[in-house]
Order: structure tokens, then C-alpha cells, then sequence
């Protein structure tokens, strides 16, 4: 039975710490596919595509073919190419089903995503334990399961984008706990193989980790709500009126019902005569909501005016300029991540131990993204406490000693310069990022790889930020998917760019990395424009104060009636 959102807000603290370790567990496992690959060759999957010769070895001139195996099983080139073609269909899924994703949660709330995608990976886990039990018939399973993993594992993530709703002025910090969260689930499969490796059957690790997911099914279904969570702008979890004997059908609670009961009333007070004309009434000053007895005749069009539609988002500098951003910080850093290997054997002189190595620590360092996201989002976050909400409340505090009122910071303008802040700092360190894959130093690629898993906590959770800031909490899900589907596309340039690493440059990234160290350069347009966004806003706010100061009031009464 899915709670009420006021009983959700009431577990949002269980929900949050949850939501974290399901995605650390569950989201983008598929991310650490190195570890999985060795233990799918160990259990057999698709060994069937590789011959034994009738000698262990032969020699032709100087080649020597050696037959290899692990666990028992052959392992070939064949088996490699299927074995990564279905990690590709997988991990393909992590990002081109974000947009419907996003789009169907807009509409329909987390609750019956989440609960999909938890059972879509109890089924990919049961497949791939299924298929190891007999590969050389069920080796194509592995296909079906991927896909199922990485769909399953996109709605997790996505599901828990919404929860920080809840959290208000944290709401940064807590979407930059979430992506962090979902961008150190790499080490999952990581972790499962030291598990493997200490002899735990592979089935019995799956079916265990099946069970799990079905706890997150079962977590879900009891404690998120059908509803969409509302931003903090759109709700206020702490007014709690009951007017369940009004009767009333609209969908609207805590300070928007609130509002609409003493609108209501006020407007009862003024008598007759105005009702005679309703339009006036509808748009006067600092009347959002319709009066009730003529609210089928009048629309609210100042309140409509509020929310831009989808079209006007997606086409706006911030977005736009937010792909941008994010498109060469996602080429940048996944380059990176394919020609690691061929970069760190030309620094060792082709030391396959030296490369392990190095490679396990880059494994590892991945978990600095849940340690370090936050900081960014405590960066979106700064200061918002101290702003004015545009609530009556405010206006109505008594003034200081020395009579005069209090002066608090305009949310909007302080969310734009946080966001602005936030991306001047990410694209910095992509730079130094930059700058030290230039540098043939192997000690130095330590630098390299935290540089380069802080940037990837970074850049995901101040755009998730910076769209929970500016944009409707409606559109929150519909945006973020389509900035990740443009952004993966865009990131498939990073193929063509290996194959000239290894082709023309025989192997040698340095021209690469000078002209994707240029690219980067772009990022520092969003922070540009945020500057200029911000001066816009804090001219139409002074503009507005000194429109304000023309008006006096009457009747004794907060509201500005009149003018003069």
C-alpha cells in the first residue's frame, strides 16, 4: 500500500540513506565490466566459440599460438567480441533510455519505476546465474540479462534524482549524494570478484544478489509514494492544517493549500461589488489564485506565466549551454578511461603487472565520487538558507532593534551564483585534469585519475543541480535525460579518436589530449552566461524595488492595493 507524501517526508531520512546504498549496489554495476568479464570467462560464457589445436603450441617461424584457459574454460578472441558486444547493448541502455525514463517519471512519480527496475535486476541476476549453470547452451542469456541490468539499473538511479525534493534548501547536496552514489556503483562488481575469488560460487553470489534487489522491491513498495515528490518551491511538508471536512478535490496540500484557504477568505470579504468584475480580480497584484465561485470564467494566467513549457526549457542558454559542458566533459573524461591501458604500457615499457596495478588503483579511487560529490552540491547549496522565499511570512517579521526590516538575499539570484561557482570550479579542475595527461610521468597519473573521478562527481551533480535550481521540479527527469542522451551520443566521437591514437599517431595521445584540452576551454561559457544571468536578475529585482516604492498602503492591509 504506497504511503501519502506527508508520510514519505516523515521517512525521507530512511528513504535517503537507502536510496544511497541501493544505488551504490544496484545502478551502474555495469560500469565496472573488467571484473565481470574475467569471471564470465571463468564460468565458461561463450568458451564454446574457442578451439583447442591438436598440439598445445605450434610454431610457425617466429609466432608461437599458446592455448589459454581460466577455470578450466578456453578463452579466445571470439569470446571477447561477444562478450563486450553485450556489454555494449547494456551499457548503451544506461544511457539512451534516460530520456523516456525521465519523461514517464515527469508524469507517473518514481514509485512504479523503481519498483521495475528493482525487479528487472533480480531477473538480470537470476539470467546470468541461470546461464553460467549450462554456457555452452545458455551463453546468449547474457545478452537479455545485461540489457535487463542496465534498464534496471537507469531507474534506481533515476528514481532517487527526485527524493532530495524533499531535503529543501539540501536539495543540492542530496542530488549530488545520489549521482555520487550511482557513480561509485563501478566498484560493485569489483567488490564481487574478491568475493569470487574467495570461493563463493558465481550462482550463489547471483541468486544472493537477486535476493537483495528484491529487498529494494520490497523497501519501495512500502515506502515511496505514487506521487510525484514536489520541489520545495511547490510544496511545504511542514504546514499541517486539516481541512479534510472542507471536502475539497484538488491535488494541492501544505502551503499551496494553505494559501488558497485565506486567498479564499480574504477575497470573501471584499464584497459583492467585486465579483461584478471578476478579470480585475483574477489579475490584480499578488492574486495567483482564482476565487473560487468564478474560477470556471477567469484563468490564472500570471500563475501559468510561472512555468515555461518543455520547448522553452530545452531551447534556453542555460540548457543549451549545460550540453555543451557537459558533451566535452563526458568525451574528455571517457577517452581517458578507453586509452588508460595503452597509455599507462607506454609509460611502463609494456609491464602487464605495473598496468594491473595501476588499474586496480584507479578501481578503486572510484569511490571518491560518493565522498566528494557532496562537496558540490554543498556549493549549489551555500547560502540559501539566508534568502527570502517570497513567502508572506517574511514580510510579516518584526523589524530589527534599529527599525529597520531585515534584508535577506534574493533565492533565485543566490542559486544562480552558486551554480555559477560550481562550474568555474569543475572546469578548473578539468583543466589540471587536463594537464597532467600531458605529462609523461607515471607516479604523476595518480593526480590523473583522482582529478579525473572528482570531475565525474562533479560535472553530473552540478548539472543535476543546476537544472533542480532553475527549471521546474516537473521537468526535472525529462531534461536530465535528454542532456545524458545527448551527451552519450556525443561521447561515441571518443572511438574514432582511439582509432587515430593507435593509427596515425602509432599510439602516441599527446595531440589528442592537446586538442581535447582545448575542447575543454568550452566549458567556461555556462559559468560565463550564469554571470550574465545573474546581472539580469538582479537589475529586474532592483527595478521591481523601486516600482514597489510607488505604492502605498491602504485599509491597513500588507497588500498593495493601490498606487500613486
Amino acid at each position: 500500500m504506497a504511503p501519502t507524501l506527508t508520510t514519505a517526508h516523515a521517512r525521507r531520512w530512511w528513504m535517503a540513506v537507502t536510496a544511497v546504498i541501493e544505488n551504490l549496489l544496484f545502478s551502474a554495476v555495469l560500469l565496472g565490466w573488467g571484473s565481470l568479464l574475467i569471471m564470465l570467462k571463468s564460468e565458461g560464457f561463450y568458451a564454446y566459440l574457442c578451439h583447442e589445436p591438436e598440439t598445445n603450441s605450434s610454431v610457425d617461424g617466429n609466432t608461437m599460438d599458446v592455448v589459454i584457459r581460466m577455470n578450466g574454460w578456453l578463452i579466445c578472441k571470439e569470446q571477447d567480441e561477444m562478450l563486450n558486444l553485450a556489454f555494449t547493448v547494456g551499457s548503451f541502455l544506461l544511457s539512451a533510455i534516460t530520456l523516456p525514463l525521465g519523461i514517464v517519471m515527469d508524469k507517473y512519480g518514481p514509485r512504479k519505476l523503481r519498483l521495475l527496475g528493482s525487479a528487472c535486476f533480480s531477473v538480470s541476476c537470476i539470467l546470468i546465474a541461470y546461464g553460467a549453470s549450462n554456457p555452452d547452451s545458455l551463453s546468449v542469456l547474457i545478452f537479455i540479462a545485461l540489457s535487463l541490468n542496465g534498464f534496471g539499473g537507469m531507474c534506481m538511479t533515476f528514481t532517487s534524482l527526485t527524493l532530495p525534493n524533499m531535503f529543501g534548501d539540501l536539495r543540492s547536496t542530496f542530488i549530488a549524494l545520489m549521482i555520487g552514489s550511482y557513480a561509485s556503483s563501478a566498484v560493485t562488481f569489483p567488490g564481487v570478484k574478491v568475493i569470487y575469488d574467495l570461493g563463493v560460487t558465481f550462482i550463489t553470489i547471483l541468486l544472493v544478489w537477486a535476493a537483495c534487489s528484491g529487498l529494494v522491491f520490497i523497501n519501495c513498495f512500502f515506502n515511496w509514494p505514487l506521487e510525484p515528490f514536489p520541489g520545495p518551491e511547490d510544496m511545504d511538508y511542514t504546514v499541517k492544517i486539516k481541512f479534510s471536512w472542507l471536502g475539497f478535490d484538488h491535488k494541492i496540500t501544505g502551503k499551496q493549500f494553505y494559501k488558497q484557504v485565506t486567498t479564499v477568505g480574504r477575497r470573501l470579504s471584499v464584497g459583492n461589488s467585486m465579483k461584478q468584475h471578476p478579470k480585475e480580480l483574477a489579475t490584480q497584484e499578488g492574486n495567483k489564485l482564482c476565487l473560487s465561485t468564478v474560477d470556471l470564467e477567469v484563468k490564472c494566467q500570471p500563475q501559468a506565466e510561472e512555468t515555461p513549457s518543455f520547448m522553452r526549457s530545452i531551447f534556453s542558454p542555460i540548457f543549451m549551454l549545460s550540453l555543451v559542458t557537459m558533451c566535452v566533459t563526458q568525451l574528455r573524461l571517457i577517452f581517458y578511461m578507453g586509452a588508460m591501458n595503452g597509455i599507462l604500457e607506454a609509460l611502463v615499457d609494456g609491464n602487464l603487472d605495473t598496468v594491473s596495478l595501476y588499474t586496480s588503483i584507479f578501481g578503486v579511487l572510484q569511490l571518491l565520487c560518493l565522498l566528494t560529490a557532496p562537496v558540490i552540491g554543498y556549493i549549489m547549496d551555500w547560502k540559501l538558507k539566508e534568502c527570502d522565499d517570497g513567502s508572506k511570512e517574511d514580510d510579516e517579521k518584526e523589524p530589527s532593534k534599529d527599525g529597520k526590516q531585515p534584508k535577506k538575499r534574493d533565492r533565485q539570484i543566490q542559486k544562480i551564483t552558486n551554480a555559477m561557482r560550481a562550474f568555474v570550479f569543475t572546469n578548473l579542475l578539468l583543466v589540471g585534469f587536463g594537464v597532467t595527461c600531458l605529462i609523461p610521468n607515471l607516479p604523476l597519473q595518480i593526480i590523473s585519475f583522482i582529478l579525473h573521478t572528482v570531475v565525474r562527481g562533479f560535472i553530473h551533480s552540478g548539472v543535476g543541480g543546476l537544472y533542480a535550481a532553475v527549471y521546474p521540479s516537473t521537468q526535472f527527469g525529462s531534461l536530465t535525460g535528454m542532456q545524458s542522451l545527448i551527451s552519450a551520443l556525443f561521447a561515441l566521437l571518443q572511438q574514432p579518436l582511439f582509432m587515430a591514437m593507435m593509427g596515425p599517431l602509432e599510439g602516441d595521445p599527446l595531440w589528442v589530449n592537446v586538442g581535447l584540452l582545448g575542447l575543454s576551454m568550452l566549458g567556461f561559457c555556462l559559468p560565463l552566461y550564469l554571470i550574465y544571468f545573474r546581472q539580469q536578475l538582479q537589475r529586474q529585482k532592483k527595478q521591481k524595488e523601486e516600482d514597489a516604492s510607488l505604492f502605498v498602503k491602504i485599509n491597513g492591509s500588507n497588500t498593495q492595493e493601490a498606487f500613486i
